[in-house]
């Protein structure tokens, strides 16, 4: 009998199965059939070896094996000999995937999904993969509201065993949620139930919002909420019995129904505290937001565990459980509830590590640092010290990390992660501002000198308005306690004219040296001293409020003054803060005997509210007031207050509310100002992860006065608008479209105002 007939015959009663035949040690092993896959890979899956017997057991197993590895649709043993024959026929190869049709998803997202499942070009083909692929893709356009989605696929045979596949998609149109009946509600209505919910029947602005299209996850979020509408209100024993979502027969439209029972309200009869009471329990009552004769609600014993928690770790306990044990007394309607404190071990800090300071200096990092190391942990220096990292202003982002130390259970590392951001520029350039017209200026300013924390600045402005040179240094740790120290020296010449004030010019040198003394985290008092010489030229256009100041004191000015203040600075960032303020006390006062005798006082109160994660609610209040004193009868006019502009009161020019010489409409300024703004902050929509860009829409409102006796709510002016902040390479740009709300014959309103270098 010839070798292939008998390879023939065998694989006549092998195919597919094991029949009974003699067993044989298998001498070699030989693979037939093959055209992709490699024998090696046959190998690697055949479950036998040469040398090894072969018997109806180890058969099955075989062709268990390639069958089991994917790549065949048909196995065949046989023997010739003692030589093992494998008989295979590949599946073919996908050559090409193709999806027509498909708008509301994206091609490469609907291939991503499918190769999740096994199917992608150069697979092996799998029919029973199809009904996979169908399901899938209808799973993607059933979580988007297309129900009547339809899907066709198409298998064609290709040469050298390969296929492509076709899928065909008829989306539809989405289904909508024609009504959203909740039923078993007595206290509430359906109007202030269906408010909790995210979705919603169509609306005006549905086709912005999609709140109208169903989806089970966000129907299930909308459940959660309407039982945390409940709880936190204080019924306890509500419970959401059953929904039901129909769709209509055209699969266009969807019905929701919700069944509730809503139980009977539960108030609060005590709260205690029980279990390991490390912390006194006078220091512990304070945290927790409930009290008898409350209503129940559990997001506020939530967050008295979250405080709990919170307080616990400020004395080294950063592992620290509170559980709440609610006993409920049904037939009274409270509840007493028991928060079970288990503070576990004391944890201490056993090293800080600073990550990713490549130019700051460690110790530029550390001397921000509120937890030691050595010390136990705390919760709030942690995290203080992450803020106190975040307000330096050299960082982008600041992460903490507290990852226990390997082989100790009462040991932690405190890992802080910096993104350094550019601290320093050189400049050389040409600009533009609004009011000062053509700018010139070259300079260095390095807020994070060699990576120091000092900052060094020299610079050279040339515009219409100014001519300046400046040079200073300041050292946030001139002490080992925080102390500061600046110094500086300047020249600057003005032409207040071209500033939209009174048609006047100075010439002004001198040198300052400021300290600031940190008394409390959060407090800090700043004492100076400033020494200038001023020379003021009037022109042929002055206004007789100049010339008959210099006609009674003189051209030329040595002028000696000193600076104080005190504020408490409480917000989170340098950059952008969202939670917080400023609050900010100060005075400058000439000392007696110098050319000038006067004071000035400022106060400032600032502060945020954090309404959203993006949205941001800012409120500013500012007050100046100045006078003379000794043989001066008035606050020299170059002293005055301004406002209007885009640091003050938007939409009105610069430097022009205020009094004006009666013999010219020049703006002279006043001793009195008094500024407000509210903004409601946000970044740039659709972009929430910019960090350089914030958008706002704010009410100003301000004014200057003659003498704090002059001031008159009426005589404020307001304004609306929009604005913006970029943190340029070359400095803060901000811009503002304003209008204002109660001009007056006389005033110099300007819509769209902009500037570079404003504060923020």
């Amino acid at each position: 009998m010839s070798r292939i007939l008998r390879v023939l015959l065998i694989s006549l009663l092998f195919t597919g199965q094991a029949l009974a035949f003699e067993p044989f040690t298998v001498r070699d092993i030989r693979v037939e059939g093959l055209q992709r896959i490699s024998a090696g890979t046959v190998f690697n899956f055949l479950p036998v070896q040469i040398g090894e017997d072969f018997d109806e057991g180890k058969s099955d197993e075989a062709i268990r094996a390639l069958f089991g590895s994917g790549f065949f649709r048909d196995v065949t043993l046989g023997r010739d000999d003692d030589v093992l024959v494998v008989v295979v026929q590949e599946r073919p190869a996908i050559a090409s995937i193709a999806i027509e049709g498909n708008k509301d998803i994206e091609t490469k997202a609907l291939l991503e999904s499918l190769k999740e499942i096994g199917l992608s070009e150069g697979q092996m083909f799998n029919r029973s993969l199809l009904d996979k692929v169908e399901q899938e893709l209808r799973r993607q356009y059933f979580s988007r509201g297309k129900y009547a989605v339809q899907i066709e696929t198409t298998v064609t045979p290709l040469e050298r065993n390969r296929i492509g596949i076709q899928i065909d998609v008829i989306e539809g149109r989405v289904a909508l949620i024609r009504q959203i009946n909740i039923v078993g509600n007595e206290v509430y209505d359906d109007k202030t139930l269906l408010k909790q919910f995210e979705l919603s029947t169509p609306t005006t602005f549905s086709f912005f919002t999609k709140k109208d299209q169903y989806s089970r996850q966000k129907l299930a979020g909308d459940l959660e909420s309407l039982r945390s509408w409940y709880l936190d209100r204080g019924y306890i024993n509500f419970n959401i019995d059953s929904t039901q979502v129909s769709i209509s027969p055209d699969k266009k439209d969807i019905y929701i129904t919700v069944n509730i029972t809503e139980g009977e309200q539960y108030r609060i009869r005590e709260a205690r505290l029980s279990g390991d009471l490390v912390v006194a329990p006078e220091e512990l009552f304070p945290h927790v937001l409930i009290n008898p004769g409350d209503v129940f609600s559990r997001k506020q014993i939530t967050e008295s565990v979250s405080r709990l928690g919170d307080r616990l770790g400020d004395d080294g306990y950063a592992f620290a459980n509170v559980n709440t044990m609610p006993e409920v007394d049904d037939e009274n309607n409270e509840v007493t509830v028991v928060f079970f404190v288990d503070p576990g071990k004391r944890v201490y800090i056993r090293r800080i590590n600073m990550l990713g300071n490549v130019k700051t200096r460690d110790e530029v990092l550390r001397q921000e640092m509120r937890q030691m190391e050595g010390g136990w942990f705390s919760s709030s220096k942690v995290e203080r010290s992450r803020t106190r990292l975040e307000r330096l202003g050299y960082f982008e982002q600041v992460n903490v990390e507290t990852p226990p130390v390997p082989g100790s259970t009462d040991q932690v590392d405190v890992n802080y992660s910096v993104t350094e951001r550019p601290s320093g520029n050189v400049t050389v350039g040409v600009g533009f501002s609004q009011t000062s017209g053509v700018l010139l200026n070259a300079g260095i300013t390095q807020d994070n000198f060699m990576g120091t924390g000092k900052r060094v600045s020299a610079t050279i402005n040339n515009s219409d308005v100014d001519e300046v040179y400046n040079f200073s240094f300041t050292n946030p740790y001139y002490t080992m306690d925080g102390i500061s120290r600046s110094l500086g020296v300047f020249s600057r010449k003005t032409d207040a004219g071209e500033a939209n004030l009174a048609d006047y010019a100075t010439d002004t040198w001198g040198g300052s040296v400021n300290y600031g003394i940190p008394i409390s985290e959060f407090n800090t008092i700043r004492l100076g001293a400033e020494v200038q010489n001023i020379s003021i030229m009037e022109t042929l256009f002055s206004p007789q409020t100049v010339s008959d100041f210099l006609a009674t004191h003189g051209n030329d000015f040595l002028s000696l003054k000193f600076t104080g203040s005190w504020s408490k600075d409480t917000r989170n960032r340098a950059i952008f803060p969202d939670r917080g303020g400023l609050q900010r006390i100060g005075a400058e006062v000439s000392v007696p005997g110098s050319d000038l005798e006067y004071y000035k006082l400022n106060y400032r109160h600032l502060r945020y509210f954090s309404l959203t994660d993006n949205l941001t609610l800012s409120l500013n209040g500012e007050l100046g007031w100045g006078d003379s004193y000794g043989d001066m009868d008035s606050l020299p006019f170059f002293e005055n207050f301004f406002a209007g502009g885009v640091r003050s009161v938007r939409g009105f020019r610069d430097n022009s509310l205020g009094p004006r010489d009666p013999n010219a409409i020049d703006p002279i300024g006043g001793s009195f100002r008094t500024v407000g703004n509210m903004e409601l902050l946000f970044p740039v929509p659709f972009a929430t992860e910019l960090r350089s860009v914030q958008l706002s829409a704010f009410f100003d409102v301000g004014n200057v006065f003659g003498d704090v006796n002059d001031f008159e709510v009426d005589e404020l002016r307001a304004s609306v608008g929009l604005a913006a902040i970029w943190i340029s390479p070359v400095g803060p740009l901000a811009i503002s479209i304003a209008r204002p709300l109660n001009e007056q014959s006389g005033d110099d309103t300007q819509s769209f105002q902009f500037t570079l270098g404003a504060g923020f």
